[in-house]
């Protein structure tokens, strides 16, 4: 079937469709004028890469070893980014933020309560940038996956062009699939941060960009 060839052909030639938006979430952070940032769940730290270009400070969560480990050792000469083994509930008790990432971690906790406890680790005027997964049902969201699917065994031969027997380093994090239908974020989103703009975006992703209200 062509489904089954197009999963084969993007494995030969996998590509980070969370990297893709990593110019898009720094610029979003970036415009806020934030100058000390949380990012939950590193990686391997791509984004906090880009991050550490044009903010003062990065924090860096990652609850899976062997990827916290490859992301210290990045990391491991500059004072500016912290690696923490953890994941968000192991966070700094108090602790608060001008600005925090969320690629595509989002899912692997429990929505509303996650969403609440990330605005109360907001500074007050901070702003909260997730790119998030969902889980795709019914024709609506069939159609809008199409120029994902034409899109990406594309960019697969762009930019890994040589076959792959293996998933890129940055590509091992353990993963989860989505249980939320976008309608479901869409409805808790505006009960836990009033005023947040929520996206559909390519290859099935949504974009979320939320700003805490200012002190006074």
């Amino acid at each position: 079937m062509l489904s089954s060839a197009l999963d084969r052909f993007n494995q030969r030639h996998p590509w980070s469709h969370n990297d893709h938006y990593g110019r898009w979430v720094v610029g979003r952070v970036t415009a806020s004028g934030a100058r000390d940032v949380l990012d939950i769940g590193c990686g391997t730290g791509n984004l906090v890469a880009r991050l550490r270009e044009r903010v003062e400070t990065v924090t860096a969560l990652e609850p899976d070893p062997a990827t916290a480990a490859a992301a210290t050792r990045r990391f491991a000469g500059d004072a500016a980014v912290t690696v923490v083994r953890a994941g968000f509930a192991e966070r700094a008790p108090g602790r608060r933020w001008d600005a925090i990432t969320v690629v595509a971690v989002l899912h692997h906790l429990p929505l509303v309560a996650t969403l609440r406890e990330l605005r109360e680790c907001l500074t007050p005027g901070g702003r909260l940038v997730i790119v998030g997964c969902f889980r795709a049902a019914g024709p609506v969201d069939a159609l809008a996956a199409l120029p994902a699917v034409v899109a990406n065994p594309v960019l697969g031969m762009v930019r890994h062009p040589a076959r792959a027997t293996v998933p890129p380093d940055h590509m091992r994090a353990p993963v989860a699939d989505p249980v939320e239908l976008l309608a479901e974020i869409r409805t808790a989103v505006a009960a836990e941060l009033p005023g947040a703009r929520v996206r559909r975006r390519l290859f099935w992703r949504y974009s979320l960009v939320y700003d805490a209200p200012p002190r006074g």
